[in-house]
């Protein structure tokens, strides 16, 4: 299944390993350091300039997404009980 993370930008939810809150690249040093890895290796998708909300993080790219980390938390859980069935 798929995670619409806003935009134009839909992954898949098996890709996805952590959605985290846009406080985090804030308030941890460890997160700035990793975001700024991924920028240098032009890795990091910004989905709405100045809007972001949540950190997507999958193994190939990081998504800044304009959706709060609960609401993609909560698509990502429906999306897995769907699976289930």
């Amino acid at each position: 299944m798929f995670i619409h993370l806003g935009g134009d930008t839909v992954i898949r939810s098996k890709d996805v390993i952590a959605i985290l809150d846009r406080q985090v690249k804030e308030t941890s040093e460890c997160t700035g350091e990793f975001l700024e890895f991924f920028q240098k290796e032009d890795k990091v998708e910004e989905i709405a300039k100045d809007m972001t909300k949540s950190i997507v993080i999958t193994a190939d790219k990081v998504y800044l997404s304009p959706i709060s980390s609960s609401t993609l938390k909560r698509r990502a859980l429906f999306v897995s009980d769907i699976d289930d069935i």
